[in-house]
């Protein structure tokens, strides 16, 4: 799997929490950010979840994680009370409290890199991981944010909202990995990273992007004939390998340059010889030149 981390690497992803509590009575959760990357975890008991035209007031239990990649109609509420029972008011209190709730967090994932499109866009509408054998780091990743939540009312409140915000980036990562294991056919260049065969040809252009591949090397490590290897490529990315071998290059670049690197030696390292031909190719490719990026002059909201 370490073509798609080198890629998550490259996003820069950044969490932040807008609800982390325990909630009681009548409550309800709906979409805060539309449009926006989010997910939800359900931290202590149970709840149902509805997402109108894909799902009808689904149960969720402790550890369970719904992400979406960008963020449409939802609602999360409790259980239905028995009929004839009025609901108490929604209420919030903290995790120690003795009362009976839904623990709940809820956070927006900001992705900052400029393809971060071409990732949402090969998700699904929204990914439901249940915390169960097929997925044993939810459950630990659940308790530590659980337990950091708990020592929010003991503990400097600032530090423990720190170490949940890294933690929930670590649950993402681990759902996006999650995806690419489990889906039987992940769409657009993320099928690639899954592959058995063709990962290990994208593993190389990651190892060494400066070497001057080309079908017949990276069809050899695939154990396919160049014919083959090509088809495939195409069929589960929809790109030519050309496509993804200049992608891949310039995302490399604009890292390098936003570091402040020189435009030469990041041509080089990218496997340009010639610094003119490579800044055309970043130029067509971002729409801004290189000796832009690497003065600071361009940012990615």
């Amino acid at each position: 799997m370490h073509p798609f981390c080198d890629f998550v690497r490259l996003l820069r992803l950044n969490v932040s929490i807008y609800h982390n509590a325990k909630v009681c009575g009548a409550w309800h959760l709906k979409a805060h950010n539309l449009g926006a990357t989010c997910f939800h975890i359900v931290t202590l008991g149970e709840c149902l979840l509805s997402i109108p035209g894909h799902l009808d007031k689904a149960l969720l239990t402790a550890g369970d994680l719904v992400i979406f990649p960008r963020e449409f109609d939802h609602v999360m509420e409790p259980i239905s009370v028995d009929e004839g029972i009025s609901p108490v008011p929604q209420c919030h209190v903290a995790y120690g409290d003795g009362r009976i709730g839904t623990g709940v967090l809820c956070a927006e994932v900001r992705l900052f890199h400029l393809y971060r499109d071409q990732l949402l866009d090969a998700l699904p509408p929204y990914l439901l991981i249940r915390n169960d054998e097929r997925a044993p780091w939810l459950a630990a990743i659940t308790g530590l944010i659980v337990a950091e939540s708990r020592r929010i009312d003991t503990a400097p409140p600032v530090i423990s909202s720190v170490v949940i915000d890294r933690l929930s980036e670590l649950l993402f990562t681990y759902a996006l990995r999650d995806h690419l294991t489990q889906t039987e056919q992940p769409l657009g260049f993320l099928g690639l990273y899954a592959h058995p065969q063709l990962s290990k040809a994208i593993a190389a252009v990651h190892a060494d992007p400066a070497y001057r591949w080309g079908l017949d090397s990276l069809a050899q490590l695939s154990g396919m004939s160049r014919t083959s290897f090509a088809e495939h490529f195409k069929s589960v990315s929809g790109w030519t390998l050309n496509r993804y071998l200049t992608w891949w290059r310039m995302q490399l670049a604009w890292e390098q340059l936003h570091a402040g690197q020189k435009v030469q030696v990041v041509a080089e390292a990218v496997g340009y010889q010639s610094e003119a031909a490579f800044s055309r190719v970043f130029s067509k490719q971002f729409g801004v030149s290189a000796g832009q990026v690497r003065r600071g002059e361009i940012a990615i909201a």
